[in-house]
């Protein structure tokens, strides 16, 4: 029997692992009809998912080979240049996840983000900047302002309009959402409390001994993200 090439192989290992992160966003409330997830290929090609409902792919759908930089291919959508700015600008960068959290999104109409008051807050210490705009980023200049703003954090929340989540990879950026939105359901919970306390926060001391990738949080966030996947 013929060796199946080593290059095909990997790339329907990262087509797989992109509609998973994909039906993920969709199971867990993260993404409606809206959003879409990718995963870096190499410095010039990144693979989005299909143009679709995320958690309406079905398995064997095929996702898009996207340049990082240059047009947009048929059929993408338009805040995919977000995905190109993003690689771009962040060579560490090897997933997005472009979702409406939508406990994140009520927040963020206060033009707050999440700060560091429990364990998930902590991954986006101090908070996720805030993108003071509530239109579709549908142009590459907005994309690109969206991207320099969005600098080396782990996050940026658009007001009124959800979040991009980026990660080493595409499975640690679909944690990340989850873990966006847990610490903005944390956060609008203190924020509608009328006491006289004021609201702790973790110390820089804490945020560093908490927001870490060991210790196999990550690949336990990512079993319960994708369980009963059909994939």
């Amino acid at each position: 029997m013929q060796e199946k090439n080593t290059q095909a192989i990997s790339h329907d290992a990262l087509q797989i692992r992109v509609r998973k992160a994909a039906r993920a966003m969709g199971r867990h409330g993260l993404a409606h009809a809206y959003g879409h997830v990718s995963a870096r290929i190499s410095a010039s090609e990144f693979l989005v998912c299909a143009s679709r409902p995320m958690g309406c792919i079905a398995s064997g759908e095929p996702g898009t080979v996207v340049p990082v930089d240059g047009p947009l291919p048929d059929g993408v959508l338009g805040e995919v240049r977000l995905h190109q700015q993003i690689y771009q600008m962040r060579p560490d960068a090897g997933g997005i996840c472009r979702v409406q959290p939508p406990r994140l999104m009520a927040l963020s109409t206060l033009k707050l983000t999440p700060r560091p008051r429990h364990g998930s807050g902590t991954y986006f210490a101090p908070h996720p900047p805030l993108w003071d705009d509530p239109k579709l980023t549908r142009d590459d200049e907005k994309a690109r302002a969206l991207a320099a703003m969005l600098g080396t954090a782990r996050a940026i929340v658009m007001r009124g309009n959800g979040a991009v989540c980026v990660g080493a990879d595409i499975e640690q950026a679909a944690c990340l959402a989850w873990l966006l939105e847990d610490a903005a359901v944390v956060e609008l919970a203190v924020q509608s409390v009328n006491g006289d306390g004021t609201p702790a926060l973790y110390t820089p001391e804490e945020i560093a001994a908490r927001a870490v990738f060991t210790g196999g949080l990550f690949e336990r966030m990512w079993e319960f993200l994708t369980f009963g996947d059909p994939e």
